[in-house]
């Protein structure tokens, strides 16, 4: 029988992050051998964006499924609706969130993969105050990514 994984809806590890973020894990590193992480992730409208950063070694991509999400690539800022693939290849400085008015379902895919960074994120997130910047900037750096 050949290795393969079914997520059912509603499965997968889930995490909150960012002050209401909440993601789905469908596939992490120990599934994929670390080649990749898939998640699918609700952003609550107008909340708090990661710090724009650098993925030297790694490439992310996102699909807006429902509602409307923000990027900013390179300093460039863009307007997505539901269907619009964003591809961000290492060493674009990059952030993103959903609009002021508009909530975001979005499919977030890191090769290699990144969820390792997330659960030290939901950590980080789940004392009774968000942590501060510094804190935050250093989880990035121990992960790979680099602040901009």
């Amino acid at each position: 029988m050949a290795d393969f994984m079914i997520v059912p809806p509603g499965g997968g590890e889930q995490l909150t992050v960012r002050g209401g973020s909440m993601l789905a894990f469908k596939a992490v590193a120990a599934t994929t051998g670390g080649a990749f992480s898939l998640h699918e992730r609700r952003v609550p409208a107008g909340g708090r964006r990661p710090p724009a950063h650098v993925h030297p070694d790694r490439t992310e991509a996102f699909w807006v499924l429902d509602g409307a999400a923000e990027f900013e690539l390179d300093g460039e800022v863009v307007s997505a609706t539901a269907g619009t693939f964003v591809l961000v290849p290492g060493g674009v400085a990059h952030t993103f969130g959903a609009s002021e008015a508009t909530a975001a379902r979005v499919l977030v895919w890191h090769a290699p993969a990144l969820d390792d960074y997330f659960r030290e994120l939901a950590g980080l997130w789940s004392g009774p105050q968000p942590p501060d910047r510094d804190t935050e900037l250093d989880l990035m750096r121990r992960h790979g990514m680099r602040p901009v």
